[in-house]
Parts: structure tokens; C-alpha cells; sequence
């Protein structure tokens, strides 16, 4: 039994590449979301967390990270279309990080958060809080969805997340959070490389290269006015070369991917989860 089915399959809309480069055909789909299930969502979710982590899920262990998801299965949710046998499109969870902070991947995860958010001073808040939680309690927040799956089918995953999270402080459970922390990810385009040695004329560069910011989920933008903290970070690990043009978002430039942390309070929850649901409300 699914959790939420989006009522009429014209308020979702799945975009599909055609033969033409120009052309993106537009396919109705029902969506569901279920509990997470470890008998069926371990590749599909190790495969969404390699996504959200870039580059840098090489430096930690997504099989043990999908693990400790599957782990607490009423808590978060994921998107399914045909069905809760088959593997999730989105989905988004929640992991305390101080009630897990002993565990090899949680441990590794925090360090890696620390260590990435001490280049930003912007995100000078995020670090220091883990560093010295004292009295906080910090729920980390993950969430990714397949490139071509519409960010309306966001807003029922906080929805969700939030009263789970409430009736598990009900039976006294560790998720009386003070903060949430989101991993995610952002984008600027650099030049091309596909056309050097080319005996072409070149394109003058665009200014060196961009310096404009993406968003690769749009509900980050909303996010941000409810936050404490903000802020990018590069990866760790070097992209193979060529690696910018495989991600390329327009013909002339390729795609360069960072990570990107959200702090919010807890108490802000309400608020926010209010306006994800009017910013990305369906036609």
C-alpha cells in the first residue's frame, strides 16, 4: 500500500529525451511514495546517494549509508511508478547524526561535513556545530531524485518527514531534532573542451567562466530563506577529464558540479515545508 499517490496523472509530468536534440517529449505518470524497504530499495537508493554525493561518494560507503536508511524504514519515504517492487525514482530520509555518530559511516560522513564546510566561511556555523554539539541534536537530511523527475514530488517527502518524524518523538524516539542539515548540489557552467585543437575559429570565452550559481533542485532556493546557513564547496576528488562535457547543460558550455549544505533550525520546519508546498505547487 502506498503511503501518497498524486491524485490525477496530469499534475506530474516526467520529461523524456526524443531523437531530436531539441525536442523533449512529456509523458503523464502516477507517482507513489512508499516506505523505504530493504528487500527491494538497496541499489536503487546506494544509486541516488552516489548521485547526490558526486565525485565524492568515493570517499564514503554508500552501501553502508543505504544501510542505515533501509535501517529505520518509518522514517522518510520514496517515489516509486510502478510500484513499491520496483527501485525508488526519488527519495528523501533523515539520519541523526549524534545518535549514529559511532558508526564507521556516520563518523566518516561528519568528518567529511566538517572538513568541507571549514573552506566556506559561510558555512562556518555548520562546521562549528558539528565540531562541539553540546546540547544540539542534528538530523541530517538526504534527498535525490533522478535528473528527469520533476521537483513537484518534493514537497510530500518533507510533508511526510515531518509528521513521522513528530509521532516518532511520541514513542520517544531520538529524532527531537534541533537543526537539520541538507546535502546538496549546485552547478556553474565552464567552457567546453570538446572543440580544442579544433582549427574552428573559438567562441570568445565568457568572461573566464561563469560565476553564476545553478541549483540542480530548484527547492533549494526556497530553503535558503529559512536558513541559518548556506553555502558550496568544492569536491574533494578531481573530476576525470572531460567529465564537465559529459554534464553539459547548454551545446557551448560544460557543467561543473560542487556540494552544497543547507542549515536550518528545527523549529522552522513548519514554515518551510509551507512554502515548498506553495513554491512548488502543481499547475
Amino acid at each position: 500500500m502506498a503511503k501518497r499517490k498524486v491524485p490525477s496523472p496530469s499534475e506530474a509530468h516526467v520529461e523524456e529525451d526524443s531523437s531530436s536534440d531539441s525536442d523533449t517529449d512529456m509523458l503523464d505518470v502516477d507517482f507513489e511514495w512508499f516506505d523505504p524497504q530493504p528487500e527491494v530499495d538497496f541499489h536503487g537508493l546506494k544509486t541516488l546517494l552516489r548521485q547526490l554525493l558526486d565525485v565524492d561518494s568515493q570517499l564514503l560507503d554508500t552501501s553502508a549509508l543505504a544501510d542505515l536508511i533501509l535501517a529505520q524504514p518509518l522514517l522518510g519515504s520514496t517515489v516509486k511508478v510502478d510500484g513499491n517492487e520496483t527501485d525508488p525514482y526519488a527519495f528523501l530520509s533523515v539520519i541523526n547524526l549524534q545518535e549514529y555518530k559511532e558508526k564507521p559511516v556516520v563518523k566518516a560522513l561528519i568528518d567529511y561535513i566538517i572538513q568541507q564546510a571549514s573552506t566556506n566561511p559561510a558555512l562556518s556555523r555548520v562546521a562549528d556545530l558539528l565540531k562541539t554539539p553540546n546540547n544540539s541534536t542534528v538530523g541530517l537530511i538526504l534527498t535525490e531524485r533522478l535528473v528527469n523527475i520533476p521537483s513537484e514530488v518534493v514537497p510530500p517527502m518533507y510533508r511526510m518527514l515531518l509528521e513521522e518524524i513528530m509521532w516518532a518523538i511520541e514513542e520517544k524516539e531520538p529524532y527531537n531534532f534541533s537543526h537539520y542539515l541538507i546535502i546538496s548540489k549546485t552547478y556553474q557552467e565552464i567552457s567546453s573542451t570538446l572543440d580544442t585543437g579544433d582549427d574552428r575559429p573559438q567562441k570568445k570565452k565568457k568572461k573566464e567562466d561563469s560565476k553564476q550559481v545553478f541549483y540542480f533542485h530548484p527547492e533549494d532556493e526556497v530553503l535558503h530563506r529559512h536558513a541559518i546557513a548556506h553555502g558550496d564547496y568544492a569536491y574533494i576528488k578531481e573530476e576525470a577529464e572531460g567529465q564537465a562535457d559529459a554534464k553539459r547543460a547548454f551545446q557551448d558550455l560544460g557543467v561543473k558540479p560542487r556540494g552544497h549544505l543547507i542549515l536550518l533550525e528545527a523549529s522552522e520546519g513548519e514554515a518551510t515545508v509551507k512554502a515548498l508546498e506553495e513554491f512548488l505547487r502543481p499547475a
